[in-house]
């Protein structure tokens, strides 16, 4: 569904990502992992349209929509969340959600239609009528996500949903976006939550100073010596080992 090749992007002297490479597979959920720093949300605004890559190729089923912007990617089926969530705090959950919905519904009833639905799926049917600047952060997680379904994309990418949640959130959560991928959604997250990562993504890439050293399931990725020292740091690959050993 989506194919990343060899994406590169440098401000000024710093090379923020160089050459990554990687496949999201329709009806997946795929993970984008790495520590801070090492260039995933570069990558994923570059894929997202909102940074124009210095070379390489993002094609979403099969078309190239390479450097094109937000609004034209969202419109052939594909958005981004943010990580810090900024819903439009006058507005009420329902209307924040239609937000989404009027990318293709320009009729108020169509679009707010399509909000109650929205909401009502995700769980948030009792908080409609509720000013979005009264949400917890769960809510407002909920809600970015609500918002974005509500474009009708069927690629969502997800940057760190789960960051700043406690654990019986987070499982929420994690429930919400496996019943969207059974609805025919496809998902590529950024997530640094590995309970979260271990349980949703069937395979994950991991990008470290902008250039990606590994890919494969969760539980091969958690073994990998280079990925070990990349979070870690140098010799701790070693050192784990050494104390298995013990």
């Amino acid at each position: 569904m989506l194919e990343v090749e060899n994406l590169s992007k440098s401000f000024g002297g710093l090379k923020a990502v160089s050459n990554a490479t990687l496949q999201v597979p329709e009806g997946s959920i795929v993970g984008l992992l790495g520590p801070n720093g090492a260039g995933k949300t570069t990558c994923f605004t570059m894929i997202a349209g909102f940074t124009k890559p210095d070379s390489g190729s993002v094609r979403l089923r099969g078309k190239d929509i390479t450097g094109l912007a937000p609004h034209h990617i969202c419109n052939l089926g594909m958005i981004r969340t943010f990580q810090i969530v900024q819903p439009f705090a006058g507005l009420t959950v329902e209307e924040n959600i239609a937000v989404g919905a009027y990318l293709h519904h320009h009729e108020r009833k169509e679009a707010m239609a399509v909000a109650r639905d929205v909401g009502k799926r995700l769980g948030m049917g009792t908080l409609l009528d509720r000013p979005a600047s009264a949400l917890t952060i769960a809510g407002r997680k909920r809600l970015e996500l609500a918002r974005a379904l509500a474009t009708g994309a069927k690629l969502l990418l997800l940057d760190e949903v789960m960051a700043g949640l406690i654990p019986t959130e987070i499982n929420e959560i994690v429930g919400i976006i496996r019943q969207i991928r059974d609805e025919g959604h496809t998902f590529l997250m950024i997530e640094h939550v590995m309970q979260a990562v271990m349980s949703l993504a069937e395979t994950a890439y991991v990008l470290n100073q902008g250039v990606m050293i590994a890919h494969g399931t969760p539980r091969d990725l958690v073994r990998d010596p280079a990925v070990v020292e990349a979070y870690l740091g140098h010799g701790a690959a070693q050192r784990l080992q050494e104390d298995d050993h013990a």
